[in-house]
């Protein structure tokens, strides 16, 4: 039977639909498993975005093994492939229920990336091998099978479930499932995809149609018509760059824009989506309309690179992705091989898939000093367009790359300009730079957000700043709790920054930091003299704020100020009820603790008030806009910051009792737990 010409008869087409249903429920459980797992071990890393970055390295790298298994296993033959597969899969069993375990907390002394990869390979490992490798293996069975064409649109149907799981998870699983249900849940389903894999993989072992001689003339016509060295990697590098926009896409619109909550969605699901489209039918890649789109898209995107202003450059840049993905991965849809060598082009895929992911996850970080990523990215897919150009269109690519490059290097001057020093680690880049006027001031950047600052003139060195201003939260409590004669004070801080708030330290006083990026810490103690100057003594403690007081005795805190917000980006973990039970152990009878509330995005005031009420705990709301903007007053940014305490004289004391006013109690909405919480609820 002809390869090119024969099609399925109408039992064979009765038969795809376990083929169908298999590959369905695997992308599937690949996709839904990967924010559950996220959300497990978030807490534990001190919620930063690069723990899902890191994670995404994990799932690419994982698929490159599950394509490279359904690769090599196919020259095996039908009879040893099946049976080990079927083996795997009964063994995989053995790893559920997909909860991690709490002896993978860090201590504060690892590298997080290596212990990231390593927990999630001991928790979800096997199966999450064995899913992946469900799209070509199954589609390799059918063909052997049936000796039809290839059904390519069955990878747009896996793409289509992973998309699904996507965005079903935040919607319709996360608001009425606890993390415990939610894995469960998912092992169960597992199971049942590791019987439905079976059955399908056993009825294909029965099926299959091959001799000795069929096999010895397929292995001549493979070898024959072998694609080249340069068509794989052509393959390789078109699935590369599409991986690369997408994190580098990703990286900069949270990190340097906006850290808006689930923004890191949308750019995921533009790119599954242009999978999607250009393997389920030819129409949808229209080749001349992408490219001219691209043409466009590509330099604009560089020259947008140093705009902060979230509606237009975050949909410039999603636009651009989009076009991107679908020009990158509607190419691969044109190269698609004969089906005998289909498995190979869903490893080169993967590979390309996983290089990406590991070039910005890993190597980035790690050679670059700021988000310098997606400039690069920009000058790479404009090599990639003119490179994919023929004839006299190689002038316009050639035209593409330059405007695209040199837009790209002028954002990268722009993002380095006036700065002293920039670091990079795991959590993010830390920068700071001077401004003259009026007064001499440096202020501290993590992201795109400032993160507290100082005045350099002598006369004003030590004054508080930015969000910790004497008409703040924090400054009046501090007043509030001056007492005659002074009585020594134990104050506890999530979260670093500058260290502005040492400032507030006098003679006797113990201020203790916990700050989870190296950094921070190196540079607080380099370009700013808040924790030297202070007259308390201070101790910093490197790590997770949540997971170093979990190993710490009662502190007895007089104030215990939760500030380790990165910007907008919110860790969860920090306001549930597990981490209020540890904030009320570490206080002192009639300490307060201190939420740092100031969100463009996320509404706290309703979350903390429902942690109060649970601790019997009164909660109030700070907010200071300071009204003198000439002089040295300029340094004092607006802010909400939220005071709990049992203690209600001190609320009534003067520097506080006309400006505290109580939060509105929400009772809709449920107290966040560690396994159940959802910021759709709290959106502004």
């Amino acid at each position: 039977m002809s390869v090119a010409a024969s099609s399925p008869d109408t039992r064979s087409r009765f038969i795809i639909l376990p083929y169908a249903s298999t590959i369905f429920l695997s992308a599937f459980l690949l996709f839904l498993v990967q924010p559950i797992i996220a959300k497990q071990i978030l807490p534990w890393f001190g919620g930063s975005s690069a723990v899902w970055t890191t994670a995404l390295v994990f799932f690419q790298s994982t698929l490159l093994a599950g394509y490279a298994y359904a690769d090599w296993t196919t020259r095996l033959g039908v009879r040893r492939q099946t049976l080990l597969h079927i083996g795997l899969l009964v063994l995989s069993l053995a790893m559920l229920p997909i909860l991690a375990s709490a002896d993978w907390k860090p201590r504060g002394d690892e590298d997080p990336i290596v212990r990231i990869l390593l927990l999630l390979t001991f928790t979800i490992g096997l199966p999450y091998f064995l899913l992946s490798t469900t799209t070509p293996l199954l589609q390799s069975w059918y063909w052997r099978r049936f000796r039809a064409v290839v059904p390519y649109r069955l990878f747009a149907l896996s793409n289509f479930a992973s998309l699904l799981a996507l965005l079903g998870f935040p919607v319709l699983l996360e608001p009425w499932f606890g993390l415990v249900e939610l894995g469960w849940s998912w092992s169960v389903a597992y199971a049942a995809f590791a019987l439905l894999c079976a059955g399908t993989a056993w009825a294909s072992l029965q099926g299959a149609r091959e001799s000795d001689h069929g096999q010895r003339q397929h292995s001549a016509a493979v070898a024959a018509t072998a694609p080249s060295g340069l068509t794989q990697l052509t393959w390789l590098a078109l699935a590369a760059m599409a991986s690369v926009m997408l994190l580098a896409v990703t990286n900069h619109v949270t990190q340097n824009i906006a850290s808006v909550p689930f923004l890191w969605v949308l750019p995921l699901s533009i790119y599954l989506a242009s999978f999607i489209l250009t393997f389920d039918h030819p129409r949808w890649y229209q080749r001349a309309l992408f490219i001219a789109a691209l043409s466009v898209l590509a330099p604009v995107m560089a020259w947008l690179i140093p705009s902060l202003e979230l509606v237009s450059a975050a949909s410039v840049f999603f636009g651009g992705l989009f076009v991107a993905c679908m020009f990158c991965h509607g190419e691969l849809a044109l190269m698609k091989p004969d089906p005998r060598w289909l498995t190979r082009f869903y490893l080169m895929l993967s590979l390309g898939g996983a290089l990406g992911a590991v070039l910005i996850a890993i190597v980035a970080p790690l050679v670059l000093p700021g988000y310098f990523e997606v400039n690069i990215a920009l000058i790479l897919l404009a090599l990639t367009l003119s490179l994919r150009l023929r004839g006299a269109w190689r002038l316009v690519g050639f035209a593409v790359f330059t405007a695209t490059a040199f837009f790209s290097v002028r954002g990268a001057q722009d993002y380095a300009r006036d700065v002293r020093v920039m670091e990079r680690d795991f959590y993010g880049v830390v920068r700071t730079r001077d401004r003259a006027d009026p007064v001499p001031y440096r202020s501290m950047f993590h992201g795109g957000i400032v993160h507290g600052g100082q005045l350099l003139g002598d006369q004003f060195r030590n004054q508080p700043s930015d969000y910790f201003g004497p008409s703040s939260g924090y400054g009046r409590l501090f007043e509030a709790l001056n007492t005659a004669p002074p009585q020594p004070r134990r104050v506890g801080i999530v979260g670093l920054g500058a260290g502005v708030l040492a400032s507030y330290g006098r003679t006797g006083d113990e201020f203790t930091f916990y700050e989870i990026s190296p950094r921070v810490v190196d540079i607080a103690n380099d370009e700013f003299t808040f924790l030297r100057d202070s007259q308390a003594k201070i101790q910093v403690v490197l790590g997770d704020g949540r997971l170093s007081l979990e190993r710490a005795a009662p502190q007895r805190f007089d104030v215990l100020g939760i500030d380790a917000f990165a910007g907008d980006s919110i860790p969860m973990h920090l306001v549930t009820r597990e981490a209020m039970a540890l904030y009320v152990r570490h206080l002192a009878p009639g300490g307060v603790i201190v939420f740092q509330a100031t969100n463009r995005y996320i509404d706290l005031m309703p979350i903390v008030k429902r942690l109060a009420n649970e601790f019997d705990m009164q909660a109030v709301l700070v907010s200071d806009v300071p009204t003198f903007k000439t002089g040295p007053e300029y340094w004092l940014s607006p802010t909400d910051q939220i005071l709990v305490t049992r203690d209600k004289a001190l609320l009534q004391a003067d520097s506080l009792r006309y400006v505290a006013t109580p939060i509105e109690d929400r009772a809709d909405l449920p107290t966040f737990t560690d396994a159940h919480h959802n910021m759709f609820r709290v959106l502004k």
